[in-house]
């Protein structure tokens, strides 16, 4: 057997979605490479090879992580949702009162022994996924009683998103609407959507006094003053004003490789807005490309999951295809300054460790309803 066909044994599943996958690292690498030259200045004196390492490293492990998690039949997912979510829940309760604070948020969890932190919204946000999609599949028909819809869904999203929202509100809102999303899809009724929808702008109205007594606790003060930045400042904030620089810099073609200017003065150019390093350097043809890898992501895993013969696989590869989508597509419109500033990263592309992990745990679980789907059209599922 020849490497190539042994490759191909081995990466089961959508071969367009590993080709996906296989494009956003090689991107990932060349912007972060990029994007970290100031970074490296500052904290290493130059020195972005341990930069890249360190990114490569993650990256690699992250590949990994896919190919491992694309291996498990995705029922196996279904039957491990109510531990993940119980997992999450006390996770998120640690971090918003004990967590590690990071640009004046309380997003982080730090593991003592090996001095590894990580963000458990995005462990949380992967576990109700799994676990709304597991609450869909149980009722095949529309689910119109409020006995289905009201502690199997709309109670752990309220908990997840109201627990994510005081440190990371950016977070709750992509994973919020991406649940809603999910709901239309799978057939729940129009009332019940509404009452989640209404019960989330009261838990928001509920932080927001939280926040007014315990601003350590609800960060009201950062989404105030982002929203009034947005609103009464055409050209957006310092961020905002050097991404669009950038994005205009790039024109069509772009700059070229490593060639970045902005890099030197957009704060988080390797992670919140490595989009606009992208188009910098890659200029309009980079940027229409990362945002197409995005959307062929979304509608190949539409297209997939409609053949799936099982419920559960339509569900969670939708739901786990949008939720990254609409966060891509958020990290790209503040760069563009269509939204106020998040913290939100662009999938699979960023600099980072936690996010990187779960994104690449979310398409190991796509990837491993496509291998079924495979199977099954072959006759051999």
């Amino acid at each position: 057997m020849s490497f190539g066909n042994r490759i191909a044994a081995e990466l089961r599943g959508d071969r367009t979605i590993w080709m996906i996958i296989a494009v956003m690292s090689i991107i990932s690498i060349l912007s972060v490479y990029s994007a970290t030259g100031s970074l490296a200045w500052q904290a290493r004196g130059g020195n972005t090879t341990s930069y890249l390492l360190r990114h490569s490293l993650m990256l690699g492990f992250g590949l990994f992580l896919i190919y491992v998690c694309h291996l498990l039949h995705y029922r196996r997912y279904q039957q491990m949702a109510p531990m993940l979510l119980l997992i999450a829940v006390p996770l998120l309760l640690l971090t918003l009162l004990f967590g590690q604070t990071i640009n004046q948020a309380s997003r982080w969890i730090e593991i003592p022994i090996i001095s590894f932190s990580f963000q458990p919204s995005d462990f949380a946000k992967l576990a109700l996924m799994v676990y709304i999609a597991r609450a869909l599949t149980k009722k095949q028909e529309y689910i119109t009683s409020f006995k289905d819809a009201f502690v199997p869904i709309i109670v752990p999203v309220l908990i997840i998103c109201g627990l994510i929202a005081p440190a990371n509100l950016s977070t709750a809102l992509v994973l919020f609407s991406t649940c809603i999303a999910l709901m239309f899809v799978g057939r729940v009724s129009p009332r019940y959507i509404f009452l989640l929808g209404l019960l989330g702008v009261v838990v928001f109205a509920l932080l927001i006094v939280i926040g007014r007594f315990q601003p350590d606790l609800v960060r009201v003060d950062t989404w105030v003053s982002r929203v009034q930045d947005y609103l009464h400042n055409p050209d957006g904030g310092y961020q905002v004003q050097q991404a669009k620089i950038a994005i205009a810099r790039g024109g069509l073609f772009g700059a070229g490789p490593g060639n970045s200017i902005a890099r030197n003065f957009l704060p988080y150019s390797h992670a919140d807005f490595i989009y606009a390093i992208i188009c910098e350097e890659y200029g309009f043809v980079g940027g229409v490309l990362v945002l197409g890898l995005y959307v062929l992501l979304f509608f190949r895993t539409v297209k997939l999951a409609t053949k799936s013969p099982k419920a559960f696989g339509t569900f969670l590869a939708i739901g786990l295809s949008l939720m990254l989508t609409v966060q891509a597509l958020a990290n790209i419109a503040v760069s563009v300054h269509l939204v106020p500033s998040t913290g939100l990263t662009l999938p699979m592309i960023s600099m980072g460790g936690t996010s990187l992990m779960f994104t690449s745990i979310a398409l190991g679980m796509i990837l491993s309803v496509s291998k079924f789907i495979e199977s099954y059209e072959s006759g051999a599922g």
